[in-house]
């Protein structure tokens, strides 16, 4: 999958949920993307190249993040054996099983 194809599944999902009324940042390997949810809606950007942040930032590979939507892997578990690195308002990363 590329981030292109992750964007366009997760702008999908994320218009369709309430605003998460923060930003979170998704690191996939050295590709980014942003989930802006600070206004009447959930935007989604990539922002590979760009120096921005989040108020969330989610760090994993894009083999785990496949792994995760094949549901291959439980969030819990990737988080614990630390496949995924969780940095800055865990509130908006509990709200991430609404986008899988």
């Amino acid at each position: 999958m590329t981030i292109d194809e992750i964007g366009a599944d997760m702008a999908a999902k994320a218009t369709a949920i309430e605003p998460l009324g923060k930003t979170l940042l998704f690191c996939l390997d050295d590709d980014r993307m942003l989930i802006d949810g600070t206004g009447e809606t959930n935007l989604v950007s990539i922002v590979s190249g760009q120096d921005v942040d989040g108020d969330c930032v989610i760090r994993m590979s894009m083999d785990t993040y496949g792994k995760l939507q094949r549901k291959e892997i439980k969030p819990f578990m990737a988080v614990a054996s630390g496949k995924i690195k969780v940095k800055g308002d865990m509130s908006i990363a509990a709200k991430l099983k609404k986008l899988t």
